[in-house]
């Protein structure tokens, strides 16, 4: 399957991903969801041979980089797709000259990122709703 990773400017495909995700499937309020941060962060989109498949978005803070809304289509869950779209993402921060990225992940992915080399640290903690952990990883 031909997949293609690439920062996006237009946002349409990555609301639309997330919408789906994130306020159909998990109940997040849009207005939580939609939190007004995107002007000031980088996005990557993951496309597949069926169309708009995964999404990202990185808040810069100097060295480091925080991942924030990874968000993958039911249909592709567990096909690799969201690991390849974060390695891509990390090799990209790391040729920007980050040297570590953080991340708030929903307890029930722990799994996921720890597989990509990250840590949790600290308690669970509430947002939207939905347990999360803070991870973090260096490059």
């Amino acid at each position: 399957m031909t997949t293609r990773i690439e920062r996006v400017t237009d946002l349409t495909a990555s609301l639309a991903i997330r919408a789906a995700v994130f306020i159909e499937e998990q109940g997040v309020p849009p207005g939580e969801e939609v939190d007004g941060d995107d002007p000031i962060c980088q996005h990557w989109l993951m496309t597949d041979a069926i169309g708009p498949v995964a999404t990202l978005r990185v808040r810069p803070k100097g060295a480091l980089a925080k991942i924030q809304r990874v968000a993958v289509m039911r249909r592709a869950r567990g096909t690799g797709l969201g690991a390849a779209l974060m390695r891509h993402v990390m090799d990209d921060l790391r040729a920007q000259g980050v040297e570590g990225v953080i991340l708030g992940a929903q307890t029930q992915v722990i799994g996921f990122y720890e597989k990509l080399g990250f840590e949790a640290f600290g308690p669970v903690y509430d947002d939207a709703g939905i347990p999360h952990r803070d991870m973090r990883a260096g490059l």
